[in-house]
């Protein structure tokens, strides 16, 4: 059978400069190049949104209302095309009904086993879902967690009740709350409560309401008495907090958090259903496995009726367990996982499908992958194409490269510099290539050998947060640490939650969008824009609002948003450029402004590295060259903010941090999305905000930043129960001979 190919021609999309090219059909085509060069533009701009606008057409119009309308992408022709599925690193959202378990499909077969085989019988699949009525606890209605009192807020332990053990309000010494408890009963005043008698400190803490006969001015009185705690969950937790007066709200509040749900110990389900059982375990029992345990036990379960339930769970679970997912859990919620774990997820929904002669297209599919398991990624790839479909991946790292049967390099640089192919062919051509992807393909940077010495310690005492197994560790000041280690292994939960939580000072520089409007770009961002403005006002003695889309400057017709929607009764939204200001955003007279021969929209048009050129104005070139430090000179100033990546949002909040000193710095791996050839800049950065007294600690997998560290904390040895652990802790050259670490083998 001849080969196919996928054709593009004279694509124009962002920066591509009227690219042709014939893609492969069931083939792993690898697009790799710079930041900014133009990859994305012919991926997921030109042939996915091409796809997505076809598949679309095929509904009727009333459907088509629903969907999001894609315009048809800036090319002759786009043919050959077959369906796109895209996977992308969009983190899995879905709030607390969501799990890892609903969104593989994984959940409803596991229900669908315990009202087969469960026993006893307590109903059909439903009675198992936290998500339906019969099945959700009736507590907390199947969130597993529910409002209750803060006990290390609420009471001191350590004092007695005549020190003022009891610290909720309402409860000072003395006052009418305190002496109603202590006339109630037999408590010792001078007592710690940790010494107390279990059975006395229940009735002191959750005690219920009861009458006691009390001496009150010479006469007995009956009063009601319950336990403080008791007590303050009836007056202000079982009631609708929002209701209360803002005063009421001020006393109460500091005091209430969420915990796990008595009744159903967080399982989220209801009695019955936790009370059926298969080989001595509930469902919320099994749901909380990790998937490689889960996929044992599942295969013990001999009942011949559980035969193509058990066949069906022991396949996708073995999915999640070859991708490298081995740690994670059916109840783990969905927006906990990261970015490269939520595209991981995707895929073995993929796998589980029968969907064949599709176009799948994937974007950094290794972000947040240890060396160790970029291979399960690979023959994950492989298995898709040899299903018989066709796999696009948008892709930095050598070793994914490597297994491409035809590869597409974007360049030669960024931006209006990039949007060209500079190669096409196998990974052997690519190594004799004279391109940036190329280049650096053959050369890995050497492990260095001097390195800084700490000038103190930042410590983690006791981290015992989700599988950290009582971690003490010292992060040594003044020098740039990584820590790594396998997915799952605990890196995050150290520095992101628990060092985070010791150390609030830290910057933290991570991969969450910076701005989710269009009117917020990059300019604005960074504070050049308010510069920028003032010298538009000044050389033409004009008043600096006029030169915002946001102010005084904006195009009446579009409200200076460049786009006019407009609604068309049953059919969808349509967007169109401003006829008024062509998109501008600006008034016209405005644009007759200028500033050295160039309108505010000319300027907001340019490139970082355009703008470099053409400003003068200190406080602009050093904002812009921090941007350009960074690796983002290809970005034009007037881009919105919320079409930016995430490894591109970390970069522009790295940019507007760099000036900084004596402070400590929190990268969550600063490398996705930056090319081989950028790493060297990224490094050079690191190395300047050291070298100017900060401290530096990096999550990463990237073996050119490991090589560099002065200090590195590998994690594991494993993922999830089996990791938590730190396994080594000294420099890289000490590393190369730790026994213990998966990292040291992929050093050399």
């Amino acid at each position: 059978m001849s080969q196919e190919y996928i054709e593009i021609r004279g694509a124009r999309e962002n920066n591509l400069k009227n690219v042709s090219l014939r893609i492969p059909k069931r083939k792993i085509t690898i697009f790799t190049g710079v930041s900014g060069s133009g990859k994305s533009s012919i991926v997921f701009d030109t042939i996915a949104a091409e796809s997505q606008r076809l598949l679309n057409e095929n509904f009727s119009m009333f459907v088509r209302n629903f969907l999001p309308r894609i315009p048809q992408p800036e090319a002759d022709a786009i043919e050959n095309l077959s369906m796109a599925v895209i996977v992308d690193q969009k983190r899995l959202g879905g709030g607390a009904h969501s799990t890892l378990g609903t969104i593989t499909d994984i959940s409803p077969v596991l229900r669908l086993l315990f009202s087969r085989v469960g026993q006893p019988y307590v109903g059909e699949a439903h009675m198992f879902s936290f998500n339906d009525p019969q099945g959700m606890c009736p507590e907390c209605n199947g969130t597993g967690r529910i409002r209750c009192v803060n006990m290390s807020k609420a009471l001191d332990m350590s004092l007695s009740l005549n020190e003022g053990a009891i610290l909720l309000p309402d409860y000072s010494i003395d006052s009418f709350d305190w002496t109603m408890i202590v006339q109630s009963g037999s408590y010792d005043l001078d007592k710690k409560l940790r010494d107390y008698p279990e059975e006395d400190l229940e009735e002191l803490l959750y005690g219920k309401a009861k009458k006691v006969a009390t001496q009150f001015g010479g006469k007995t009185m009956n009063i009601t008495v319950e336990g403080f705690i008791e007590k303050f969950t009836n007056k202000y937790i079982k009631r609708d907090i929002k209701a209360m007066s803002e005063r009421t709200q001020k006393r109460a509040l500091p005091y209430i958090t969420d915990g796990l749900c008595q009744l159903c110990g967080g399982t989220r389900l209801s009695q019955a259903a936790l009370s059926c059982r298969i080989n001595g375990s509930n469902i919320a029992e099994l749901s909380s496995m990790e998937a490689s345990q889960l996929v044992k036990v599942i295969r013990e379960i001999t009942d011949p009726v559980a035969a193509p339930m058990v066949k069906a769970l022991t396949e996708r679970l073995q999915h999640l367990v070859d991708i490298g997912l081995e740690y994670l859990s059916l109840d783990r919620e969905t927006d906990t996982l990261s970015g490269g774990e939520s595209q991981r997820v995707k895929m073995v929904k993929h796998l589980s499908g029968s969907f064949v002669d599709v176009v799948y297209i994937f974007d950094e599919p290794s972000v947040g992958l240890h060396p160790r398991d970029v291979h399960r990624l690979n023959e994950l790839l492989q298995k898709l194409r040899d299903k018989g479909n066709t796999v696009i991946v948008v892709e930095h790292d050598p070793d994914v490269i490597q297994v491409a049967d035809h590869i597409v390099d974007v360049g030669p640089l960024a931006g209006s510099r990039g949007g060209t192919i500079v190669y096409e062919g196998s990974y052997s051509g690519l190594l004799d290539a004279d391109t940036l992807t190329g280049k650096h393909l053959k050369h890995s940077m050497p492990i260095k050998d001097h390195f800084r010495m700490a000038t103190g310690q930042l410590s983690v005492v006791d981290a015992n947060l989700h599988n950290l197994n009582h971690v003490n560790v010292d992060i040594p000041k003044g020098v740039l640490t990584v820590v790594t280690g396998v997915a799952g292994s605990g890196k995050s939960t150290l520095i992101n939650e628990v060092f985070l939580q010791q150390h609030s000072d830290a910057i933290v520089i991570d991969q969450a969008a910076v701005g989710t409007s269009t009117r917020s770009n990059p300019a604005t961002y960074t504070g050049i824009m308010d510069d920028v403005r003032k010298a538009f006002a000044s050389a033409n003695k004009v008043n600096a609002g006029l030169f915002s889309f946001n102010s005084k400057g904006a195009c009446e017709n579009c409200q200076g948003l460049g786009v006019v929607y407009t609604e068309l009764a049953f059919m969808e939204t349509v967007k169109t450029p401003c006829e008024v200001c062509g998109g501008k955003r600006f008034k016209e007279e405005v644009l007759d402004y200028k500033l050295n021969g160039k309108s505010i929209a000319d300027v907001l048009a340019m490139t970082v590295q355009d703008a470099l050129d053409f400003f003068e104005i200190k406080e602009v070139v050093r904002k812009l060259q921090a941007l350009s430090d960074v690796g983002l000179d290809y970005l034009t100033l007037g881009q919105p903010l919320s079409s930016l990546s995430g490894g591109e949002c970390q970069r522009i909040k790295l940019a507007s941090e760099l000036h900084k000193k004596g402070s400590i710095y929190v990268m969550d791996e600063p490398t996705t999305g930056l090319h081989m050839s950028d790493i060297t800049h990224l490094l050079a950065i690191m190395n300047r905000l050291v070298d100017t007294g900060n401290t530096v600690i990096v999550i990463e997998h990237n073996l050119d930043i490991i090589r560099n560290a002065d200090w590195i904390i590998d994690m594991g040895p494993e993922g999830g129960s089996n990791g938590g652990q730190v396994v080594f802790e000294g420099t890289p050259k000490q590393l190369l001979n730790a026994k213990d670490s998966l990292t040291s083998k992929y050093l050399m």
